[in-house]
């Protein structure tokens, strides 16, 4: 269990490039949560933190980070490209566990869009380090080959007027082998910009979250 708050804005060094992030543990914590935003959004998304606080307002820790550079994040092709970013949540996780302050705190992944694909693939990679996944208006079919690899309990949420993608996910949740739940918001779209939408998401998250992370 994490004694004291913590919060600090870190870097971590991947290649060629450093990846900034905002690690924020509330005391008492036992898990913390890794955010993986969507194509062309970043760590200032409003969405992602408004999820995070919510799930530091129920003990968990949370790390929100870019997983592109400024630079990368304006070519189409390396924002879709599921492997390069699923590696890097890699590389992110293993940091996590050789900080002798939090190595000892469970894991899990809040996915959004193309992050919920990297996140996905990223749990397939490595199994049991990685306590549960939830993905919010998540791309799950875009690694529908790996998705019978998956260990981590999932949450699938998705917004009820957001056909196209209700269709994507229902494709995808029949390829999940672990335990997994596809929850549909009625009323909401892509972003979950209704009143109250964002919220429903946030209190299932940290509903997950708190099952699969906590002991």
């Amino acid at each position: 269990m994490f004694r004291n708050n913590f919060e600090h804005l870190i870097y971590i060094p991947i290649n060629s490039v450093g990846l900034e992030g905002m690690l924020d543990i509330p005391a008492g914590a036992q898990a913390i949560v890794v955010f993986a935003h969507g194509s062309g959004s970043s760590r200032h998304s409003p969405r992602n933190n408004f999820v995070a606080k919510v799930l530091r307002a129920e003990g968990l820790g949370t790390l929100l980070i870019d997983l592109l550079t400024e630079k990368e994040d304006v070519t189409y092709e390396t924002r879709f490209d599921i492997s390069l970013l699923a590696k890097r949540l890699e590389i992110i996780t293993h940091w996590l566990k050789e900080q002798s302050q939090i190595k000892d705190l469970a894991i899990g992944y809040f996915g959004a869009s193309t992050g919920a694909a990297a996140a996905l693939q990223a749990a397939a990679i490595l199994g049991p380090i990685i306590g549960a996944v939830v993905s919010r208006g998540g791309r799950p079919d875009l690694v529908i080959p790996i998705l019978d690899r998956v260990q981590a309990p999932t949450l699938l949420i998705v917004g009820g007027c957001d056909d196209i993608v209700i269709e994507l996910n229902q494709k995808a949740y029949e390829y999940l082998r672990t335990e997994k739940q596809l929850i549909i918001i009625p009323g909401a779209t892509h972003l979950f910009e209704e009143p109250g939408a964002l919220e429903e998401v946030a209190r299932l998250a940290a509903q997950w979250f708190k099952q699969h992370l906590l002991k």
